[in-house]
């Protein structure tokens, strides 16, 4: 059954675990020893799960999911969906205060998660209902003969099973996954994405035709991003691909000695944690590799140049939300990308752009606020209409609140965020192209981690002020000199430079913008 005969996700991933049982499927760094599941024997292994599930928690819609990227974490959501339910996969490097707000604030009373992750942040606040994986796996491994038995009964009968385990062919619009938004700029906001969301987003990937059936990906990103759950995990195992896996983006040489053994042909991954490997990597580690798929936030070109000489490797950068399901568009290996661009919309999906000064419908290749319309784009916001409305007008348009253009060719280019821009004496000023001139005046790479941001306070005679903050000491002076020299506005210039201990950043790898701001202020009350 093709992935367009499907109405619900649980029901589409028992087919393709199924199709081929004996195909290996995860490969597993972060047991200890490393360990192999076939296609066939996690189907099985969550199809028991998924009947615990059934009886434990009867009427709960709504599952808290807080476990690496892995096994566990895979056989979690999976188990989930098969019997009906929504995983929510909750971002525990938020800390407890916003974490317990989401929890109450949608009703969560069960927690699935293991005992390593429980004594890792004993901080969060932990339901009185959590169910440890790691002790369901031990019960079940001493029940070979029923794993065998599920098995079995998949491969020969397997309407048979989906009847007795109640597994539904209809989601279409009711929500399959909750997810919330990093809170980079703001307090998180709850996306629930439908059944027909999701599969309309992999099957705009799937058209693609990049990966091969049992191309091996690493997948290490976190299943609480939209990037690593729809796209490492949830297409993943739709299109077939075997799924290497590293709990923890950070842990560079624990992720290079997976891509050197089990050979690695996809990495996915954020600029931020893309970095680390070209550190800490020899030659002969990356040679598997062919494609360096990056989202989440914007590749510095120099990043980009430096992967696929060191690599021998095409970097593809794509663009998405957690809104879209997430993809929206991705670049192609040859000449089918544009350097700096985030390639060309996936099928179904529309753009518009709109001024951000009057809201005026402007004309594509000029650009302005992006707007998106397609079968891949959420309904609104979790209990949050006001939000809702605001964002998504009558007829489908989502506001992204990001700027950017589609050229001629049908490329896409990011150009920043409304929020990432000055009014500053009634002229709007880009904050990541101060960001550049700084940086390019200091001779730094952009390649480089992090190291400098432009934040702006409010300003009583022009609006709004702009200050720069770094992680090292910059001459003022002499910057606004060389920013003069390159003939930026005066307006442009930013007056203040404060230097600080670290440029925060979110479990996502992308920049806490939101503490940027405390930041700033705190800074600035301080002198």
């Amino acid at each position: 059954m093709s992935i367009s005969q499907h109405h619900h996700l649980g029901s589409a991933l028992f087919d393709s675990l199924r199709k081929k049982p004996f195909q290996e499927f995860i490969c597993d760094y972060g047991l200890n020893p490393k360990m192999k599941f076939s296609r066939g024997v996690t189907l099985s292994l969550s199809l028991l799960f998924c009947s615990y599930l059934n009886k434990r928690l009867e009427s709960e819609k709504l599952v808290g999911v807080i476990l690496p990227p892995g096994f566990g974490g895979i056989l979690a959501n999976l188990s989930l969906l098969l019997s009906g339910r929504v995983p929510v996969n909750l971002n525990f490097t938020l800390g407890r205060e916003i974490n317990q707000e989401i929890i109450e604030r949608i009703g969560l009373q069960t927690l699935i998660t293991a005992s390593k992750m429980k004594k890792k942040v004993p901080e969060f606040p932990w339901t009185n209902q959590c169910i440890l994986i790691d002790e369901i796996l031990k019960k079940l491994r001493a029940k070979r003969w029923l794993v065998l038995l599920i098995y079995t009964t998949v491969l020969i009968m397997p309407k048979r099973v989906r009847s007795h385990f109640n597994i539904s062919t209809n989601g279409n619009t009711e929500t399959a996954l909750l997810l919330f938004t990093s809170g980079s700029a703001g307090k998180p906001k709850g996306v629930p994405l439908s059944h027909s969301n999701i599969l309309a987003n992999c099957k705009q990937m799937f058209a693609l035709q990049l990966f091969e059936e049992k191309t091996r990906v690493l997948l290490n990103l976190p299943l609480f991003h939209s990037f690593g759950l729809s796209v490492g995990m949830i297409f993943s195992t739709l299109r077939g691909l075997v799924l290497v896996c590293t709990p923890n983006p950070l842990d560079s040489k624990s992720s290079i000695r997976a891509i050197r053994e089990e050979k690695v042909e996809v990495l996915l991954g954020t600029p931020t944690f893309l970095r680390g490997y070209l550190k800490t990597a020899q030659k002969n580690d990356l040679r598997s590799v062919k494609y360096v798929v990056s989202g989440a936030e914007k590749s510095p070109g120099a990043l980009c140049k430096q992967w696929e000489d060191f690599g021998d490797c095409e970097y593809l950068e794509g663009y998405g939300l957690t809104e879209t399901s997430p993809a929206v568009s991705f670049n192609l290996p040859g000449n089918q990308k544009r350097k700096g661009s985030v390639g060309r919309l996936l099928g179904g999906i529309e753009c518009r752009t709109l001024d951000p000064e009057n809201g005026q419908i402007t004309d594509s290749d000029r650009g302005g606020i992006l707007c998106f319309r397609g079968p891949n784009i959420f309904n609104g916001y979790w209990e949050d209409t006001d939000l809702s409305n605001k964002t998504i007008t009558p007829d489908g348009w989502f506001h992204t609140g990001d700027l950017g253009r589609v050229d001629r060719d049908g490329f896409l280019w990011i150009e920043g965020r409304v929020s990432r821009f000055s009014k500053i004496g009634g002229e709007m000023v880009p904050h990541s192209k101060i960001e550049d001139e700084i940086m390019n005046a200091l001779d730094m790479t952009s390649d480089q981690e992090v190291k400098l941001v432009v934040s702006a306070v409010r300003d009583e005679q022009k609006g709004e002020r702009m200050i720069v903050l770094s992680t090292f000491e910059i001459n003022a002076e002499e910057i606004k000199q060389k920013l003069k020299q390159i003939g930026l506005p005066n307006l442009w210039i930013p007056k203040q430079f404060l230097t600080v201990s670290v440029i925060p950043t979110l479990g996502s790898g992308k920049i806490d913008w939101q503490t940027v701001k405390k930041l700033t202020s705190k800074y600035l009350s301080d002198q």
